[in-house]
């Protein structure tokens, strides 16, 4: 009598199961806002060194005297058809004087990412000069973790990997979600990231809300201005330009390749 019990018992949560993924709603268009957060403190001490601290120290502590320890950008992106659309939000009012200036402490990609194809259409701003990089996703070797948040009302799984080489990226993602993209370049994962974070570049992206909705395909359009380039040969650019910098240099090629 106990195992016909226990077996009606499995049989019916079974069911329920299979009930529930059936009936469990994806959501595969519509539109992500995300929050990009930057330390600024932490940013700004890093770039003080023996050779500037005269000047820059000063600076600093005239900065934290009116400015927030934490910089908040927006962002949104579209998505559907397996593909996406990051368009970063510019500020109504800037802040932060020159230390603002460096790219990591704002938003200089809008991306077009086709899953599908991977393939990327990137429209960057570097100082005056804008390019357009056109090249495949980037291959990210993510690992995935069995640690779980929830992002935006959505259930995330963590996985980490590293970026060009040595940036550290702690990412977020929903398979509720099932396209495997995600802010900026980042993607290559089973659903679409809600979260990333560098810790060692003191940022982050979070996901604030996600509208299901259905999307055209002229809120998909790739962005077209800028000087056609790949990423090979903007490295090649960048690094002719910073050639003289000394160490100044690895920081914006870092930022601008990210």
């Amino acid at each position: 009598m106990k195992y016909i019990i226990l077996t009606i018992t499995i049989f019916f949560a079974l069911g329920s199961n299979r009930l529930f993924a059936q009936n469990k709603h994806f959501t595969e268009n519509g539109t992500i806002t995300f929050e990009k957060t930057i330390n600024m403190y932490a940013l700004i001490e890093k770039q003080i060194n023996k050779d500037n601290e005269s000047y820059l120290r000063p600076a600093f502590d005239s900065y934290k005297k009116s400015q927030k320890q934490f910089k908040a950008l927006k962002s949104t992106m579209t998505f559907g058809n397996n593909k996406t659309l990051y368009t970063p939000i510019e500020p109504e009012t800037a802040t932060g004087g020159f230390f603002s200036d460096s790219p990591m402490a704002g938003q200089v990609n809008t991306v077009f990412t086709d899953l599908s194809a991977g393939s990327v259409i990137n429209q960057k701003k570097v100082f005056e000069e804008t390019f357009l990089v056109k090249d495949s996703t980037r291959k990210i070797n993510w690992k995935i973790t069995s640690e779980t948040r929830e992002i935006a009302g959505y259930t995330c799984r963590r996985a980490n990997a590293l970026v060009l080489d040595s940036i550290y990226v702690v990412a977020f993602y929903t398979e509720e979600i099932p396209v495997s993209g995600g802010p900026e370049l980042f993607n290559g994962l089973p659903g679409m990231i809600l979260g990333v974070a560098l810790p060692h570049e003191n940022m982050t992206w979070f996901a604030t809300k996600v509208t299901d909705m259905p999307v055209d395909e002229k809120s998909l359009a790739p962005p077209k201005k800028g000087k056609a380039v790949n990423n090979k040969s903007l490295y090649t650019t960048l690094s002719s330009v910073m050639k003289d910098w000394g160490e100044y240099a690895r920081p914006y090629l870092k930022a601008f390749m990210l």
